[in-house]
């Protein structure tokens, strides 16, 4: 089982970076299936069961203005979420997510006392590292761009002083949890006071909705922060799960991502197309 699911991960994979390269172009499903050495029929079905939704309507969801459609038709005013119950139906409740911050001093500490465990995962995005303490999931990092090496290196910067023991098997509950939307997921927030404030309010964003750096600012009661906010949203360790993917300029341009433009385009599309599915 496990292997036949790390052989679709990789399938996968290898087909969302087919599409992306084929944006702009009329994208047979024949084509796709082609290139990946599979019947089209076949891909249909496992593309479908995996993503969530058609290849042909994921293509038409990966598109460079879609962020700007996201922004007019699906923008989140944070500040009223919770009054209106717009955060019932965020990433928070619907992974179950319990999730908990450091302390300031326990932060300042580097992580010094702490064991911090990790494992590499596969993904339909691509090869992810995960870390976690007791407690819960401290870091999920997209490694398709920036290379595991330099994902490591990226998340013990962090915690410089924690002590880190290579077990996979240990936090893959969370970890797949935190991947599939199935499961209990705990998160172990490591990070600066603001920062926290930042993660949090990134929590309350429904699956399919985006917001902006001034929004978040707003809704955290530093409105005039909107630079700090982006470098909070930037240093987010916890991809997807804390979905800093969510967080658009107000032009409508997707800004950065720290786990890479591709990693984000294809992130809003999946979940724009699966919340339109549900919709529809």
């Amino acid at each position: 089982m496990e292997r036949t699911q790390s052989y679709h991960y990789h399938v996968m994979a290898r087909a969302i970076t087919e599409i992306d390269a084929r944006q702009g172009e009329a994208a047979s499903l024949a084509d796709i299936a082609h290139a990946l050495d599979m019947s089209p029929a076949h891909f249909q079905r496992l593309f479908s069961a995996w993503v969530g939704v058609s290849p042909k309507r994921y293509h038409q969801y990966l598109t460079l203005d879609h962020a700007r459609h996201l922004l007019r038709d699906r923008f989140t005013t944070l500040e009223t979420a919770a009054e209106v119950g717009l955060s019932g139906t965020s990433r928070l409740h619907d992974l179950f997510v319990r999730w908990e911050a450091m302390t300031p001093g326990d932060f300042a500490r580097g992580g010094a006392g702490l064991t911090i465990r990790w494992g590499w995962f596969d993904s339909a995005f691509g090869p992810v590292l995960s870390m976690a303490t007791d407690r819960g999931l401290c870091g999920l990092a997209f490694a398709a761009e920036s290379g595991r090496e330099a994902a490591m290196d990226d998340l013990t910067s962090r915690w410089p002083t924690a002590h880190y023991v290579e077990d996979a098997a240990t936090i893959a509950a969370w970890t797949t949890a935190a991947l599939t939307t199935r499961g209990d997921a705990r998160l172990h927030m490591i990070g600066a006071p603001f920062q926290i404030k930042v993660w949090e309010a990134l929590l309350r964003i429904p699956s399919g909705h985006v917001t902006t750096y001034s929004e978040i600012a707003s809704s955290i009661g530093h409105p005039k922060a909107v630079r700090a906010v982006g470098t909070a949203v930037g240093r987010n360790p916890v991809s997807l799960l804390i979905p800093c993917h969510r967080a658009l300029r107000k032009s409508g341009g997707l800004g950065g991502y720290h786990w890479g433009l591709p990693v984000k385009r294809a992130l809003l599309a999946v979940e724009g197309a699966r919340a339109d599915a549900i919709s529809a």
